[in-house]
């Protein structure tokens, strides 16, 4: 009898279709983020500027965080410039929600969320306005909007509570090793607006990290729609889309890259809408809060009008647009090496694609014509009724989700050890990620259940060195 030498060589050939990972490069620097990567590999190193930021921009990106950092307060109030919070609201500052600019994570039992909420919203039917699904891609519930909020400033009661029970259940891999994975359970406890619509849609967020988002935006518009395939004209069962939404500046429909379903084209209407949503401040860009007319905030003082000003929504979008992406760590670990080459092998690089050039900003040569590695299309994809919210947000269905960049993942828990991955924070670690991974990523779960413990583990040691 003859027997077959197991080499890690020898499992790319068994798990791994000969086409996979053909077209991907492997990284060949630390400098993930391009020229303005820096070291630092702490707790704070999600909250640095770009290493290649000139001097003179330096108190800009300071003074943004000024605002993105400190809470804002009740109007009226001597600080007139961060006044106007509420009256209903999730957190009452930016950082609240993105820990140390990081990630945030679910409640834990009986304590109020914060950094994870939720998208609220009813089905579209026949005599829905097209323009409101044109501009807002979905409808808002009946009095309580587009979100939950769980604080109000007192005379206001809070919408409604948020609690969460985790069911807990284990999956066997292909050797026998079994793996623990917990799935959420949302429950919208005492509603103070009268009931909740029996067809209410909703989708948990969490805080994702703010760190290379200049960079994101940066990426040229046709080079995120080349890699669209939505109809899988290639046959290998990924079908990236691209979510078209509302540009309130530009006041068209145009290419969506932020958020968790691409429902925002850029950091500044990010930034504003989270402004808006999650702390009821209004802006020029975002003038409405998620206050509907039934809850009657207008009987409250408010912070000017509007309340984030024309310079700080500035100096915030500045500060997110700057903020860099830590170096990549362990390059010349030979189970980093492996884990790399496994990575594109089994398919993970087919949404999460490894290499980005940025293009040319006249006002920002700090994110030009950077070579980056984000691990992300920036592209819709289903990923399986296992993470499904079942809600549609413009063109993203309720299957669907965008690829999140895998830059600094391996430092998220140093930055926040109560983060956990994926849209919700339900995985508490990198593996029970994968194994949630379904839809378009199915094959490419089944080749990781299949590999041998070793290579699972290079490729989570390679994850942890990004």
């Amino acid at each position: 009898m003859k027997f077959l030498l197991f080499t890690p060589a020898l499992a790319l050939c068994l798990f791994a279709t000969p086409s996979l990972g053909a077209d991907y490069p492997v990284q060949d620097t630390p400098n993930s983020g391009g020229a303005g990567t820096v070291t630092q590999s702490d707790h704070n190193a999600y909250s640095l500027p770009l290493g290649n930021l000139p001097i003179s921009r330096r108190l800009d990106f300071s003074v943004g965080n000024s605002f993105f950092r400190n809470p804002w307060v009740i109007a009226p109030s001597s600080t007139d410039a961060r006044d106007g919070l509420g009256p209903l609201f999730n957190t009452n500052s930016c950082q609240g929600c993105h820990i140390k600019d990081g990630r945030g994570h679910p409640p834990a039992p009986g304590e109020t969320a914060v950094s994870l909420f939720l998208r609220l919203s009813v089905p579209a039917g026949p005599d829905t306005d097209p323009q409101l699904l044109q501009q807002h891609g979905f409808v808002p519930a009946p009095v309580y909007g587009s979100q939950l909020q769980t604080a109000a400033i007192p005379g206001m009661k809070p919408e409604a509570r948020l609690n969460i029970e985790w069911q807990l259940f284990e999956e066997t891999l292909a050797d026998g090793s079994k793996v623990e994975l917990r799935r959420p359970q949302y429950r919208i406890d005492g509603p103070n607006y009268g009931a909740l619509p029996e067809d209410l849609l909703i989708s948990p967020r969490v805080a994702p990290p703010m760190i290379g988002l200049g960079l994101l935006e940066t990426i040229p518009e046709e080079a995120i729609l080349a890699a669209a395939d939505p109809d899988d004209l290639d046959g290998d069962g990924i079908s990236g889309r691209a979510n078209q939404v509302w540009d309130r500046i530009g006041q068209r429909t145009a290419l969506g890259r932020f958020g968790l379903k691409a429902a925002e084209v850029s950091v500044m209407q990010q930034s504003m809408a989270a402004f808006a949503g999650d702390m009821g401040l209004s802006s020029n860009i975002v003038p409405d809060t998620d206050c509907t007319a039934a809850q009657e905030c207008d009987r409250f003082a408010d912070g000017g009008t509007p309340e984030v000003s024309d310079k700080i929504a500035a100096f915030v979008n500045f500060y997110a647009m700057s903020l860099a992406v830590p170096a990549r760590r362990d390059m010349d670990n030979p189970a980093v090496q492996s884990g790399a080459k496994l990575f594109n092998e089994i398919g993970c690089a087919a949404c999460h694609t490894p290499r980005h050039t940025t293009g040319t900003l006249a006002d920002r040569p700090e994110l030009s014509d950077q070579v980056i590695w984000p691990y992300t299309d920036l592209l819709l994809h289903d990923m399986g009724e296992g993470l499904a919210d079942g809600r549609a947000e413009f063109l993203a269905d309720g299957n669907e989700w965008r690829t999140p960049p895998l830059w600094g993942l391996g430092l998220t828990q140093q930055i926040n050890p109560r983060a956990g991955f994926l849209h919700d924070g339900r995985a508490r670690t990198l593996e029970e990620a994968i194994l949630w991974h379904g839809g378009e990523a199915q094959a490419t779960t089944e080749r990781y259940r299949t590999l041998p413990a070793e290579l699972r583990q290079s490729l989570l040691t390679f994850l942890n060195s990004l």
